[in-house]
């Protein structure tokens, strides 16, 4: 028992220093802290317990366990910090568990109903465990499954350990042997638990720094890159949900003059506040991003064309009846919006995010604060197609007109 116990404290006391270096490396995640100070406390009340006649009983039984389990109470402490959840009353009822059962003669009396008491009060404390580490709503993170497993596992060989000295009344000798094996078994799945742990905050940290470089610094929507990574999962194989996809491509009308006449710190306002009422109507199911300077673009999923219009007008709306204001001065502030529309099947971001930007400029020689939309046969013409400024119509080739003009005489017989 002792050999296990002081093994138990040198793994303790090594992975409670681990951890405060990591937290003293990054001090914005106070669950390092709070499990390193359990390890420590668990190391002090494991030292205690193993110091048992060399000290007296009250220091090594009741005091060392009362430590030992406070030290899972500051573990189930730092996983809901880790998910800033609130701390719950519940995390102390290990420790509560042992001093309000060691206190009974008959416990406090023989060592087996002590070994019990303990193994009792350490299922519990596992099971908290699992249960603090388990997933908050919305997050999908495999490595928290199997740090469940783990603690549901200790606490299974705490509460076997706890029946069988019950059932079976053993000597204590063998008692002493079985305490050794089951804090060996303590320390592996604890040192098991906290592998995982350090796996799942770095799956975290990754995902942490993937989504800020996806993320415009600026306005908090989807940059460039990450637009054409919600592109490729919204035009991908089974993601058809909708027959049809539209591109529409918005730009802040005489951006430039703003900044110039109001600072661009107010520049930097307009464009937080538009990315700020597009995205909220932007469906959940398609993306919204920032392309670069004042323009932004949003690819949906729609069942027909007037769906891809209507949410357009409606931003543009809702944009330009908003009050932006620079000291007392009100910032006029609009939005022209071009939108291209293909079916999904044939959808790709080049001819979309093209087809857009003509009809987008189709807007601006419009007069601009108007949405123009190109349909799927407007969308699949060339690129370089001129476009009618007042009706955003393609205007036919030379060569189309004398086919035409060709096909008209043929018909009235000339």
């Amino acid at each position: 028992m002792t050999t296990g116990l002081t093994i138990w404290c040198s793994e303790a006391i090594t992975l409670a220093t681990v951890l405060l270096l990591a937290w003293r490396h990054n001090r914005q995640t106070p669950a390092y802290l709070m499990w390193a100070l359990g390890f420590s406390v668990s190391a002090i009340g494991f030292a205690l317990v193993a110091a048992r006649g060399v000290i007296p009983d009250i220091w090594s039984v009741t005091i060392g366990n009362t430590i030992a389990l406070l030290g899972e109470s500051a573990w189930i402490a730092g996983f809901r910090w880790m998910d800033k959840r609130k701390l719950q009353w519940s995390a102390l009822l290990p420790p509560l568990i042992w001093v309000i059962g060691v206190n009974l003669p008959w416990i406090n009396d023989d060592f087996v109903n002590r070994v019990i008491l303990y193994d009792l009060a350490g299922a519990v404390g596992s099971t908290l465990l699992a249960i603090a580490v388990q997933p908050g709503e919305g997050r999908r993170e495999p490595a928290r499954a199997q740090i469940s497993i783990v603690f549901m596992t200790l606490a299974c060989l705490c509460f076997i350990s706890g029946i069988w000295m019950a059932l079976l009344r053993p000597s204590l000798d063998d008692a002493l042997i079985c305490r050794g094996y089951v804090a060996l078994g303590y320390a592996l799945l604890i040192t098991v638990a906290i592998v995982l742990n350090g796996k799942l905050l770095m799956e975290r940290a990754e995902r942490r720094w993937r989504a800020i470089s996806i993320t415009d610094t600026l306005t908090g929507v989807l940059n460039r890159r990450g637009l054409q990574d919600s592109y490729d999962i919204l035009a991908g194989e089974g993601q058809h949900r909708a027959r049809k996809l539209a591109a529409l491509l918005f730009d802040l009308d005489h951006f430039k003059s703003i900044n110039d006449r109001y600072g661009h710190q107010t520049g930097d306002i307009v464009l937080v506040e538009f990315a700020r009422i597009a995205h909220q109507f932007v469906p959940r199911s398609g993306a919204f991003g920032r392309m670069g300077g004042e323009e932004f673009v949003a690819f949906v999923p729609i069942d027909d064309q007037a769906q891809a219009e209507a949410l357009a007008e409606t931003i543009r709306a809702d944009f330009c009846r908003t009050p932006l204001l620079a000291g007392r001065s009100l910032v006029p502030a609009t939005v022209s919006i071009g939108v291209a529309i293909m079916p999904h099947d044939t959808a790709s971001w080049d001819r979309l995010v093209s087809a857009a930007d003509r009809a987008l400029y189709a807007a601006k020689r419009a007069g601009r604060n108007c949405t123009i939309v190109f349909s799927e046969k407007e969308t699949a013409k060339p690129e370089d197609a001129p476009v009618d400024a007042e009706s955003g119509e393609l205007v036919p080739t030379l060569d189309d007109q004398i086919h035409a003009l060709r096909r008209m005489r043929k018909l009235a017989g000339m």
